[in-house]
């Protein structure tokens, strides 16, 4: 169990900084050129392929013992990275818990979190790759 959480937890943390950045690059400069959706459309690849790299490097650094603690520990960085965006955005923007939670059935809403999923089903798509 150990070593599942500190597998999300070096999983979730250099990509949840990454989205922090790029995520300010989205919202301050593509955003009004792209419009929201094409922003996230565009950041997305970015994100996901920087999630699939860190998990192979991951995988070979810290080996989970199965394809099920691969997948179980993805699932804790997904976790981890809806309660530090929730964190941010009700906590420290004043956000209504509400409205942070409407957000995921707008258009931008719903591509962010596809992409959140398939960043929790990279590291089982990648131990699964590798065998």
């Amino acid at each position: 169990m150990i070593r599942i959480l500190l597998f999300a937890l070096a999983y979730f943390a250099p990509v949840f900084a990454l989205g922090f950045v790029l995520g300010t690059v989205r919202t301050l400069w593509l955003a009004p050129h792209l419009g929201t959706v094409g922003a996230v459309a565009a950041e997305l690849p970015v994100m996901l392929a920087a999630s699939w790299i860190w998990a192979r490097v991951l995988l070979v650094r810290m080996a989970p013992a199965s394809q099920d603690a691969a997948l179980a520990s993805g699932l804790a960085a997904l976790v981890l990275l809806l309660a530090a965006e929730a964190v941010i955005g009700i906590g420290l923007l004043g956000i209504p818990a509400r409205t942070w939670l409407a957000g995921f059935t707008t258009p931008p809403g719903v591509l962010g979190l596809a992409g959140q999923i398939a960043f929790c089903l990279l590291p089982f798509a990648a131990i699964r790759s590798d065998q």
